[in-house]
């Protein structure tokens, strides 16, 4: 059985963490422990009061805003470090359906992927904003050419690790992390797979991103992404990697059907 550790990166989200958090599964097949981590980015509001009311097992504040791709790279630390054998992260503006954790998580438990993201376009995206999607299918497509394999959500705000991709992805930017999180993990050798998950319009709150800052700062960070030099997955890692994926001890198989 696996110990999943759940992070939800968030700023001034007192409207909506409750809800997310209430609705995060904390036991399913193949994770007999769920704990519930908040990376408080410096939020403003009642955030970390409503996290704490809600259910959070841990709850990490940061003084001043940093920017999501540090609040995702200190979930990913914190996760590792606290013993996960997957990390889970799901934004806190209650876009993403918590209840399907246990789908993105999967795959990782099967030993098919060692690292997912809940894809919006090949389950729902009713309601998203034209400019939005847009700005998806854009940044979706040069992930697509700069890693030579097909996806569909590339800025997807729900994503689950293997805890070897714990350990070894980077995010080498403070705004961002989407495009090149992803970018990191395949680069070393990890396999990603994508799974449907179903979207609805955040009612509550407002998004920090805007398309001329997303631009500027992640078109450059994508640049120093694929110009500095990744090493693989270290040899005896992948041999052990390999061989836990070749044998049936302590490997739990999950089928939903």
């Amino acid at each position: 059985m696996n110990k999943v550790i759940v992070f939800l990166p968030a700023y001034n989200e007192e409207g909506s963490i409750a809800e997310v958090i209430r609705n995060i599964p904390r036991s399913f097949a193949g994770a007999n422990q769920v704990e519930v981590l908040v990376i408080d980015d410096g939020s403003t509001d009642g955030t970390a009061a409503e996290a704490k009311k809600a259910g959070a097992d841990h709850i990490i504040h940061f003084e001043e805003n940093r920017g999501l791709g540090a609040a995702v790279r200190k979930g990913l630390q914190e996760c590792y470090q606290r013993g996960a054998d997957i990390g889970v992260m799901i934004d806190a503006d209650g876009e993403y359906p918590a209840w399907q954790i246990p789908d993105i998580v999967k795959p990782i438990i099967n030993r098919e992927a060692d690292y997912t993201m809940g894809s919006r376009f090949k389950g729902t995206i009713k309601g998203m904003k034209f400019h939005r999607r847009i700005g998806n299918y854009f940044f979706t497509f040069v992930q697509t050419i700069l890693l030579r394999k097909w996806l569909f959500d590339g800025q997807s705000g729900m994503r689950a690790f293997s805890r070897q991709v714990l350990k070894h992805a980077e995010i080498i930017h403070d705004y961002n992390y989407a495009q090149v999180l992803t970018l990191n993990i395949v680069r070393k050798g990890f396999t990603v797979l994508e799974v449907p998950i179903q979207y609805r319009v955040r009612t509550k709150g407002t998004s920090f991103i805007s398309f001329e800052k997303y631009v500027k700062n992640v078109v450059p960070a994508v640049y120093r992404e694929m110009s500095r030099p990744v090493a693989k997955l270290a040899g005896e890692e992948l041999y052990e990697r390999k061989r836990g994926e070749n044998s049936d001890q302590n490997t739990t198989v999950i089928n939903y059907d």
